[in-house]
Parts: C-alpha cells; sequence; structure tokens
C-alpha cells in the first residue's frame, strides 16, 4: 500500500503510481487494470477517488475503457514513451533545482554525476 504524502491530493499520487508502472513496464501495453473495487481496497481510498484517477489517465490517453469488459493500459507505445520522457525531464529538472539550492553549480552537479555513474558500473 502507498504511503500517501497529506500535502498532495490522493488521486495525484495514485496516477504517479501508476503512471511509473506503466513507464516501467511492470504494467504492459494492452494489459487490463484491475477493477475500481480491487483499487479502492489496495489504495484504502473511496472508489470515488479511483474513478477520478481512471478518467484523469483516460483523459491523457494513457488508458482506455471497454465498456462492461474493463480498464486497460492504452496499446499506443508512442504515447507511453512521451509519458517516460515528460517524467524523466521533470525528474531531472527537479534534480537539478534541488542541487541548485544547496549550493552546487551545474557544472559541479554534472561532474557528480559523471562521478557517480562510474561509479556504479
Amino acid at each position: 500500500m502507498l504511503k500517501f504524502d497529506p500535502n498532495i491530493p490522493v488521486y495525484l499520487q495514485i496516477m504517479e503510481f501508476l503512471k511509473k508502472k506503466i513507464a516501467s513496464g511492470n504494467l504492459q501495453p494492452g494489459e487490463k487494470l484491475s477493477s475500481v473495487r480491487e483499487m479502492a481496497q489496495m489504495f484504502g481510498v473511496n472508489p470515488n477517488t479511483i474513478q477520478r484517477v481512471l478518467q484523469e489517465l483516460e483523459r491523457e490517453n494513457l488508458i482506455f475503457t471497454e465498456r462492461g469488459i474493463g480498464n486497460f493500459v492504452t496499446k499506443d507505445e508512442r504515447v507511453i514513451a512521451k509519458m517516460r520522457e515528460e517524467m524523466a525531464a521533470k525528474m531531472i529538472e527537479d534534480f537539478i533545482k534541488s542541487m541548485n539550492d544547496i549550493g552546487f553549480s551545474d557544472k559541479e552537479i554534472i561532474q557528480l554525476l559523471e562521478k557517480k555513474i562510474k561509479k556504479e558500473r
């Protein structure tokens, strides 16, 4: 179960969770999502919250609904790739801002990243 941040709307946190699962491939293109009731139980939230999550994901074309059957991850891999790129750009932007906030220059950030990547390999 997710530990919710009280400062961020719950539906946005669940959306982010599902987007990460789609981006990472843990939810495959065309894969059926759990039912509203199952997800409400899983996240410990009201089914209306899950409905809102699904509506927003559908509005972003990340899922589609088959009436009477359920909700599915989009089969359009371009949509998924675009979402991944947007998520990565946001993470990088947040990281750079945080590093700048504690006094690192862009050059120092790049050096630290290169050092860390080399160390990890």
